[in-house]
């Protein structure tokens, strides 16, 4: 099988590649690197199986060209700062949908069948404080970036219905781990490593959301390939519990062997305009196709944050 990553030298998308090629798959990556890095596809570049073209999404012609002869497309592209969507508006329009909509178009025109979606629990809005399964609505996205997902997935639906594409959607909890370049987690090892005696927590610090190892993420989506046929197949792809940012603060200070950290917070119950206080996701439905996550939030803050330091 020939896989085409959009976003592969990214976070999620290297842990992705590298799992491709670890199962004999032929890989192709396209990043234009904007957020993600070349480091992280290095150790890729002398596998015969394993190409990379530097490239932007935007670019209709570069696109259609690299992506013919491929089996199925993983688009795991889009920009990873979500706060930035309140200041560059048109960011995630052009991140988000716009390659989301090249990538369907250029799969039509090389008669590519099969696209697999990184998708956000962001979507839901204010009913993912309910305990959000994939059929509950009205979807009412709070940021640019959740808005730019929730019009990927529709436009995906649409695609399959009108020209044949088959889809598997994935609407991800907070994905940590190796090779991670932002988040929660990220952010409170670089503060502390720069001041270690105060830590600045943005919003009230009661903020609560799932967190899933990166690896367990990939165990999910494929274990969802191999037992979900239908013609679009969606899936909250979660932990079944939450953490809240005080207590990530927590696992970091332990992990970074600190003492007396003073925390300050900006205030308000969400960290900048957007975000959502609590997500609470059903990930039931994946749960019953057979496939559930071994790591409690918790431990997997707490191994990501051993990756980011190095000591694991």
């Amino acid at each position: 099988m020939r896989c085409f990553v959009a976003g592969g030298a990214g976070f999620i998308g290297s842990n992705l590649v590298r799992r491709l090629l670890d199962a004999g798959r032929k890989v192709t990556v396209f990043d234009n690197l904007s957020g993600g890095k070349k480091e992280f596809i290095n150790c890729f570049l002398c596998n015969k199986n394993f190409n990379f073209v530097k490239g932007d999404l935007l670019n209709e012609d570069l696109l259609e060209k690299s992506i013919k002869g491929h089996d199925t497309v993983f688009h795991f592209a889009a920009s990873s700062d979500i706060s930035l969507g309140a200041s560059q508006n048109n960011l995630d329009l052009k991140n988000g949908f716009l390659t989301t909509f090249n990538i369907l178009r250029a799969m039509v025109s090389t008669d590519v069948k099969k696209i697999v979606f990184a998708s956000s629990g962001s979507i839901y809005g204010e009913n993912a404080q309910k305990g959000c399964s994939e059929d509950m609505g009205p979807v009412l996205p709070l940021s640019l970036y959740a808005a730019s997902k929730a019009a990927s997935e529709a436009y995906i639906s649409a695609f399959c219905n009108v020209y044949g594409l088959k889809a598997w959607i994935f609407r991800f909890a907070n994905i940590v781990g190796p090779n991670a370049t932002h988040g929660v987690v990220f952010d409170f090892v670089r503060k502390l490593k720069k001041d270690p005696s105060k830590l600045v927590i943005l919003g009230d610090g009661k903020q609560t959301k799932p967190y899933l190892y990166v690896e367990e993420c990939l165990d999910g989506i494929f274990y969802a390939l191999r037992h979900s046929k239908e013609k679009i197949n969606y899936f909250n792809v979660s932990s079944n519990d939450t953490i809240d940012v005080k207590s990530i603060a927590a696992i970091v200070i332990r992990a970074m062997d600190l003492r007396n950290v003073s925390l300050e917070f900006t205030g308000g119950k969400a960290g900048w305009p957007g975000d959502q206080s609590k997500i609470s996701m059903d990930a039931l439905k994946i749960n019953r196709l057979g496939w559930k996550a071994k790591m409690p939030s918790g431990e997997a803050v707490k191994l990501a944050a051993g990756h980011i330091l190095g000591q694991v």
